[in-house]
């Protein structure tokens, strides 16, 4: 089969799809990952097909107003729209467009608003998700907006909040369906089914739920880079270090004297992972506790440090998780965005200390956290648990399944009686 995968965002929201991509490779399908124009090494390193789109999130966000908009401002987000954000969808939209007349199955993350056009395609489109944020339970408050506090009467209700994308990305929407001909009122939900990148093990599966959607496991990569040699030397000359990584989000000027002070007063080692955001590693880089390093896989990292200081994104959650260490989220996007929702959820499950917002958290708040985080034998327990637990889950293998069985049902035509056939044995058997 011919299969292309459309995504948009920052790595967390590509790496998935990408280790997804892969394993749908290896079952014999043509596989191609479409996505921003950056990711051009990523994708092709897992072995499948890349098809660039023009619309370079690492060059938005470091931005000036990029950073305002990321950082939940409405009136960046308004203020922008037209110079920043209208041309990036519409010219995405036309591109994941055409890619999905030339698919025999097209799999397609929600937030790349795929679905203005998937019910007028004649092909097989799946919904892949990695935030349940489209479809409405009762069961918990919509991951998007995880920063203000909902009423359990209201989680339902919270869902309602994504129709106003599509009014207020009406303009480039509309632009889209008039150059491709295309009907202008469509459903939000036109794809055979939906498969989650989510372990049930770390979120319940909402009884609710339509039955086509299915909670997979995590997509983890299984590509097992090593470190570079200076960073295993930094980690065998002490103590396991507390990795901080905030990924792509921007960071403010005080996390260097938190980290500072933390290093200071609680003895620890720190890895500071640099990322798209900001961070003045000048101060950081001549400390003997501390490394700056550049990305590198966190599924060798983390399995060598003591604990997890991020941002949030499930991705790095989902490390975590495995690596089997208690982590500390600090939310870059709040109170809009899933980050505070996850970081909510390890808490609750136990294998995080209470999440705090970047823009909210202050130097004590920061040092007991971080005791905490070293001291907590609970943590460590409840965190070994949860990775066994995911040893035994293969996700993306489950997603693979599901995929390869709906397009299945889909391909194979019905088998109806023989016009000499008995109805009653042809029911029978």
């Amino acid at each position: 089969m011919k299969i292309t995968i459309l995504t948009l965002g920052t790595r967390g929201d590509v790496q998935p799809y990408a280790v997804l991509g892969q394993a749908l490779a290896q079952r014999g399908h043509q596989i191609t990952l479409s996505t921003a124009k950056n990711f051009k090494e990523l994708v092709e390193s897992y072995g499948i097909a890349f098809h660039p789109i023009d619309a370079d999130y690492e060059q938005l966000l470091n931005s000036k107003e990029g950073k305002r908009i990321f950082n939940g401002n409405p009136f960046a987000l308004k203020r922008n729209f037209n110079k920043l954000i209208s041309p990036i969808i519409e010219r995405s939209l036309n591109e994941f467009y055409n890619l999905a007349q030339a698919s025999d199955v097209t799999i397609y993350r929600p937030k790349t608003l795929a679905n203005v056009f998937t019910n007028q395609l004649s092909k097989i489109t799946i919904q892949a998700a990695v935030v349940p944020a489209m479809i409405e339970t009762a069961a918990f408050p919509n991951p998007a907006i995880s920063g203000f506090k909902i009423p359990e009467f209201l989680y339902k209700w919270s869902y309602r909040v994504n129709d106003l994308k599509y009014s207020i990305l009406k303009k480039p929407i509309k632009s889209f369906h008039l150059q491709n001909g295309l009907n202008e009122e469509f459903p939000i939900d036109s794809a055979e089914a939906c498969v989650y990148g989510i372990s049930p093990y770390f979120l319940n599966r909402p009884d609710d739920w339509p039955l086509n959607h299915y909670l997979t496991g995590f997509w983890f990569s299984e590509q097992n880079t090593g470190l570079p040699p200076d960073v295993e030397r930094f980690i065998a000359e002490g103590k396991a270090p507390i990795v901080v990584t905030f990924g792509s989000m921007p960071l403010p000027r005080k996390l260097n004297k938190l980290i500072l002070r933390a290093a200071e007063e609680l003895n620890q080692r720190f890895i500071i992972v640099k990322g798209w955001g900001d961070l003045d590693v000048a101060e950081l880089s001549n400390r003997t506790n501390i490394r700056v390093v550049d990305p590198m896989p966190f599924e060798a990292l983390f399995k060598k440090a003591k604990a997890v200081v991020h941002h949030g994104g499930i991705g790095t959650v989902a490390e975590c998780l495995r690596s089997g260490i208690p982590m500390f989220i600090c939310p870059a996007v709040y109170p809009l965005g899933d980050q505070f929702f996850w970081g909510d959820l390890a808490h609750r499950k136990g294998v995080a200390v209470k999440p705090i917002p970047l823009s909210k958290l202050h130097s004590n708040e920061f040092i007991e956290s971080i005791h905490e985080l070293l001291t907590n034998k609970t943590l460590y327990q409840k965190s070994a648990e949860m990775a066994s637990r995911l040893r035994a889950e293969n996700g993306v293998r489950k997603a693979a399944d599901h995929i390869e069985r709906i397009i299945s049902e889909k391909t194979t035509p019905s088998i109806g009686p023989s016009d000499n056939a008995n109805p009653l044995t042809q029911i029978a058997s």
